[in-house]
């Protein structure tokens, strides 16, 4: 069944709070379009624990840097729409800009702290096109439960410190990363990928694994570690690698040394393709 289109913010609004008011729960789950198997893994999480799932699909033009890949990031609605058509009930928020930044709009929100490092540094502004408009969907779609993938660890984090900060109702789910049989993250950017460049790019799901294969086997050296994976992607021709460490998953601050639970993450440009990539090692000792 086709899903429900909806490009109007009062619209889309009145229809949530319309469900909510009658017993309905409501699961939301923000993407930027050009849909593939994680963002649908969110998808079905929405429509299996909630009553309705709302979809949003919008390329925010206050997240991409003056360098980044605003005009050309894919658009795909009548794919996206044919996808969604799996599930039910769905409603789709598809906005114009205007509709969203209407002009004279200028207020921004400060992201909170965990967002200054690794993504902060390398794409100053990022967060802040962030934050501004997940909550401005959270305000237009007051939804019981937001769903939000792993893949993009930091700015769930960052989501999640915003929305207890500025006491947002909604609960956040991040949910797992969903790969490639070959074991590459699923990205709207994989499309951007050459051939020769898709196989280079395994190198950084590779480099997860071996540091995560070292940790498992009682390796502390976190910067050893790091510096292992740096050398994993070098050797497979990825020479621009923004961030390859392993960090403290609360805060985000580098380790030397790894304690307890932690996240590795990576961002290293492919060809003109820039990716991203976690994963979370815990290190207690089960009983």
């Amino acid at each position: 069944m086709t899903p429900e289109l909806i490009h109007s913010v009062k619209e889309i609004r009145a229809k949530v709070r319309a469900a909510q008011k009658s017993g309905l729960t409501v699961g939301f789950v923000p993407t930027m379009g050009a849909l593939h198997e994680g963002h649908l893994s969110l998808v079905g999480r929405a429509a299996a624990e909630c009553d309705i799932a709302v979809v949003s699909i919008f390329v925010n033009p206050t997240q991409f840097g003056p360098q980044e890949d605003f005009a050309k990031y894919p658009r795909t609605l009548d794919a996206d729409m044919e996808l969604l058509s799996h599930y039910h009930p769905v409603w789709v928020f598809c906005p114009e800009v205007d509709e969203i930044y209407p002009p004279g709009s200028s207020t921004v929100v400060t992201p909170p702290n965990i967002a200054l490092p690794l993504e902060g540094e390398h794409r100053p502004g990022h967060f802040a096109g962030v934050t501004t408009i997940v909550l401005k969907l959270l305000n237009i779609v007051p939804a019981d439960i937001a769903y939000f993938g792993q893949k993009d660890y930091q700015q769930a984090a960052v989501i999640r410190q915003m929305v207890i900060d500025l006491d947002v109702a909604t609960r956040i789910i991040v949910c797992p990363i969903v790969r490639e049989e070959d074991g590459l993250a699923m990205s709207s950017r994989n499309r951007y990928l050459s051939p020769e460049e898709r196989t280079a790019a395994l190198a950084i799901s590779r480099a997860l694994r071996i540091a995560t294969e070292r940790l498992e086997a009682g390796d502390r050296d976190a910067t050893s570690i790091a510096a292992g994976m740096r050398a994993e992607m070098q050797a497979a021709g990825i020479r621009e690698i923004d961030y390859a460490v392993v960090a403290n998953p609360q805060t985000l601050e580098t380790l030397q040394t790894a304690t307890d639970t932690v996240v590795i993450l990576i961002a290293a440009r492919v060809g003109q393709t820039r990716l991203i990539d976690n994963c979370v090692v815990s290190l207690t000792p089960t009983p």
